[in-house]
Parts: structure tokens; C-alpha cells; sequence
């Protein structure tokens, strides 16, 4: 897919607002945002699998000790980059899993574009896929 693609989907997107963005959408945005990240980081993430999900499970965020499930926009499962060994090998995919309701509050809340927000979310999450410091997640959500 050429880089100009995720652009191109963004801004000739059609939303309507007589429903909220579904799954389908979020993952869209998502996926488009994935396409735009720099090197290195583009070519390792063919094998991380993103799921798109209503809220997170109890489990989850009992796990988290998050107390609410619109607190948790997005969730990185997995071992990062700079931890693994070949001791590793025939584990589960890494996953990033993104909450669509999560992420519609706080897009209604923040007022801010929904491909500004999913794409946030989404580096954060990749962020921690390669071990990455808040400030290096910053700087790679500036790279726009």
C-alpha cells in the first residue's frame, strides 16, 4: 500500500453521525496509522495482531486495577521487542487490542479528531511493542 494511502482514507472518509464509528472503522483508522509509522518501526509489525474491542474484560482490567472500563482505550499483550530471546519462540502472537467504546468517550469528552485519537492510542500501545519511554512515544506521534 502506498504511504499516501492512510491520508487518502482519512480525508475522503464520509462519517456519518447518525451512529458512532463502528469496529470496522476504528480498525481502519487504525490499520491506515499503522501504514504511517517511520522505519524501523513499520517493519515489525507485520506479526502483531490488532483486534478492535467493545470494552476490555473484567479480568483485564482487574489485572490492571483499573477500576472502569472506559478507562482503558487500548492494551499492548505481548513481550517487547528488546526482552525476547530464542527462549521465546512458539509463544502467542504479540496483540494490540484497541476498546471502541473506551475510545469514543474520550473522543466525545476530548473533542479532538477520532484519526487523531485512534492513532494516539495506537502508538502508545506500539510504543510498548518496542519498550519504548513516554517521551519516545511522543516524538514518534510528532513524526505526522
Amino acid at each position: 500500500m502506498p504511504h499516501t494511502a492512510p491520508r487518502l482514507y482519512a480525508a475522503n472518509m464520509t462519517r456519518r453521525f447518525d451512529h458512532p464509528p463502528t469496529a470496522d472503522e476504528i480498525e481502519a483508522i487504525a490499520r491506515a496509522a499503522m501504514t504511517e509509522l517511520p522505519e524501523p518501526f513499520a517493519a515489525h509489525l507485520g506479526g502483531v495482531v490488532l483486534l478492535i474491542e467493545e470494552l476490555a474484560d473484567e479480568r483485564t482490567l482487574a489485572e490492571l486495577g483499573i477500576d472502569h472500563p472506559l478507562d482503558l482505550t487500548g492494551l499492548y499483550e505481548g513481550l517487547p521487542i528488546g526482552e525476547r530471546s530464542v527462549e521465546h519462540s512458539g509463544t502467542l502472537p504479540d496483540r494490540i487490542r484497541l476498546f471502541r467504546r473506551a475510545i469514543l468517550d474520550e473522543w466525545v469528552e476530548q473533542g479532538e479528531a477520532l484519526e487523531h485519537l485512534v492513532r494516539h492510542v495506537l502508538i502508545h500501545e506500539v510504543g510498548h511493542h518496542f519498550g519504548l519511554s513516554d517521551d519516545d512515544m511522543h516524538a514518534l506521534e510528532a513524526q505526522e
